[in-house]
């Protein structure tokens, strides 16, 4: 087309304030922040008001674009007055199409086909548009589709690859991180700070902190948020120990922390439950005037809440001008997490409108408290406020049922999750695998469990031990091979469950191997439980000496369950004088253990230490130690009733005493008293 000497000369005299308001544009889409298609917090400044814009008013037009159709129209005023045609018209066009709130990306694919020799800007908008999009991986398909381009006009620049690093980081895309940042050093652009950072945080968010603190450590180029991805990829990981140690490092080099180091790091005193550095971090919050925002507010109200100081989180929550849905779900699981349910379930419904995240907390509080029950009755009224649950949901609901033994809920919670197609990922499928296991239908875990796609070593160690509960031990310990061979590393819970299995099936030789393997072949360090299933295990086969010097070599003391599994064995065994070393430090750690006193009449009678059976008596008599009445639970037509020893409460209890007294002249007079003292009443 055609254009006029004088619309030629125009643009001429424009032309050198096109790199000034490209620069405006660019630095705009360096400062947003990631965003829902279709959702923004604050509106563009099109930086309507440069000499460019004010010359051509076709261009301010476009902020009031609210249609596809009036998008055209604009365009094609463009394509007859030439204007198309100008480099910074066409990117200011093509902008519009990708980062505007209505946002046609398609259609700026489109312009952008379709223009002679786009510029790099064009294509980083549009790729930026892409990478805040449902699919952001198309991001990736347009920056092939540039380098194959190939004009130095539309060349990589360093404002495209922090935009492709961070959708590797959001997706998870290692591999595909390591060979974009091959293109970068091609270019050269690694020791341009941003892109710089971007690497190291896609690095970090990937979980590859290795790589992360290599790039981090060989470059020259550092500032506040290189040392902010270290810390919080670290802190995401697990490793809140590190994260400190890079702090304390950055501390010394001079570098002063912002609200974002602080959200790292009280997060990583949350992981390490240490409360006390928890508050000097906080303080240093207030000594030193950093912005509370609200993210940091939520972290220190988790921090305090998991470290045991939901109070502290409280006066957090409500000095907080500003309150998130985060920061009530932070809150309500906090005191959930204390066990103040009541609390927690009075912010819970002061809530207006409840999201799926929200519901999740609270029953997931429920859940860690142990109220089984309350989890699953405020999943039914989840359900009737029409709120959709998630694979969470499912996950807490089918925690609640292994509390409980509840198996006919945990079926009806299968077959939801089937009939509302939820993903059958690796935790729901896991979290099945444990539900059915420990409600003792072994078979339906072991189908769920190689219904699984995916099995990670959380699986494995879900089947190991609900196969270890129901004592075989030859499949728990084969499926622990198998979990080796596919080359998962196995942790402490997984040792837990395999070294039950050994003693279970009194396989002394193979739990002390695998005990042995625990330190030696697999680096994890025996914990106090382990410590109980050996010396329980040695225990029942009357291997009590060797059972003591294993005690005497632990590394730390050893609690209740560590004694109380010595103890046993004695009795078992008749082993009197370990079994008073070990009844004198069961009683030195909980005088009012019913249990303990209990053990030690019982095993002074099989020994016919009368006298010093009347001792034990006595002893717990003086310290007015009552002995807990037994009880347990069952499901009846999805309904849970508790068994309690002697309990006369219920309107049915004559009928329920006739019916035991009838079985026991059923049964002979000499099983009729071991009836009756383990006699169990319905309590509802």
């Amino acid at each position: 087309m055609n254009i006029s000497n004088v619309r030629k000369a125009k643009l001429l005299r424009l032309r050198p304030l096109i790199p000034k308001l490209n620069r405006s544009l660019y630095s705009y889409s360096q400062r947003r922040t990631r965003s829902l298609p279709h959702h923004r917090d604050k509106p563009i400044n099109w930086n309507s008001t440069h000499r460019f814009v004010l010359h051509n008013p076709l261009l301010s037009l476009l902020e009031k674009c609210k249609l596809l159709f009036h998008l055209k129209q604009i365009q094609a005023q463009m394509v007859l007055t030439g204007l198309i045609l100008d480099p910074f018209a066409s990117s200011r066009l093509i902008a519009f199409c990708a980062l505007s709130e209505s946002r046609y990306l398609d259609y700026c694919v489109k312009i952008l086909r379709g223009i002679d020799n786009p510029n790099a800007f064009s294509w980083n908008v549009t790729i930026r548009g892409f990478s805040e999009s449902e699919s952001p991986k198309k991001s990736f398909l347009l920056y092939k589709q540039m380098l194959r381009h190939g004009c130095c006009e539309c060349r990589p620049d360093h404002f495209t690859y922090p935009v492709l690093f961070k959708v590797c980081a959001d997706l998870g895309l290692n591999s595909l991180g390591h060979m974009i940042l091959g293109h970068v050093l091609k270019l050269r652009l690694e020791l341009v700070s941003h892109v710089h950072n971007a690497s190291i945080h896609m690095f970090a968010s990937c979980g590859d902190m290795g790589n992360a603190q290599k790039w981090f450590d060989e470059s020259p180029v550092r500032d506040l948020v290189s040392w902010n991805c270290l810390i919080n990829g670290y802190k995401k990981i697990g490793e809140a120990e590190k994260a400190i140690e890079v702090y304390k490092r950055m501390e010394s080099q001079g570098v002063k922390p912002d609200d974002v180091t602080m959200i790292g790091l009280v997060s990583s005193c949350a992981i390490l439950g240490n409360l006390n550095l928890g508050k000097e971090f906080y303080e240093y919050v207030k000594e030193h005037g950093l912005r509370l925002t609200v993210p940091l507010a939520n972290s220190l109200m988790d921090m305090f809440s998991k470290c045991g100081d939901v109070h502290e989180a409280r006066r957090i929550f409500d000095n907080l001008e500003k309150r998130t849905i985060v920061s009530w779900t932070t809150i309500i699981s906090g005191y959930a997490r204390c066990g103040l349910l009541d609390v927690s379930r009075k912010l819970f419904d002061d809530m207006e409108e409840k999201d799926v995240v929200l519901w999740n907390a609270i029953i997931g509080g429920s859940v860690q408290a142990k109220r089984g029950q309350d989890a699953l009755a405020l999943f039914q009224e989840m359900q009737t406020s029409n709120t959709k649950p998630d694979e969470i949901t499912m996950i807490h609901c089918l925690s609640a049922c292994s509390q409980l033994g509840a198996l006919d809920v945990g079926i009806w919670i299968h077959r939801y999750i089937e009939k509302r197609n939820l993903s059958l990922n690796v935790a729901l499928g896991t979290s099945l695998v444990d539900m059915y296991a420990k409600c003792g239908n072994i078979s339906e875990a072991i189908n769920v469990f190689h219904g699984i796609q995916t099995r990670n070593s959380l699986t494995y160690t879900a089947i190991i031990g609900g196969l270890a509960l129901h004592g075989d031990a030859s499949t728990a310990i084969s499926y622990f091979d198998e979990m080796i061979d596919a080359g998962l590393a196995p942790d402490e819970i997984t040792f837990i469950g395999l070294l039950s299995a050994c003693c279970h099936a009194g396989l002394i030789q193979t739990g002390r191997d695998y005990f042995s393997q625990m330190k030696s072949r697999f680096n994890l360090n025996p914990q106090l439980k382990h410590y109980s299933i050996m010396v329980d295990l040695l225990g029942r086969a009357g291997l009590l000496e060797e059972a003591d010097k294993l005690m005497e070599n632990m590394p730390m003391g050893a609690d209740a369950a560590v004694w109380g599994a010595l103890l046993f064995g004695c009795r078992v065994h008749g082993n009197v004088a370990l079994g008073k070393k070990a009844a004198k430090k069961l009683l030195e750690l909980d005088p009012t253990d019913s249990g303990i006193y209990v053990l030690l009449d019982g095993m002074y009678g099989e020994a016919n230490m009368w006298e010093d059976a009347k001792r034990a008596r006595r002893m717990m008599n003086e310290r007015g130690v009552e002995k807990i009445p037994g009880c347990s639970s069952i499901e009846v037509n999805g309904v849970f009733v508790e068994f309690i020893v002697r309990d006369k409460s219920r309107p049915e209890s004559e009928k329920i005493y006739d019916c035991l007294h009838c079985l026991g002249r059923q049964m002979g007079r000499s099983s009729l008293s071991v009836l009756f003292s383990d006699m169990t009443l319905f309590r509802s």
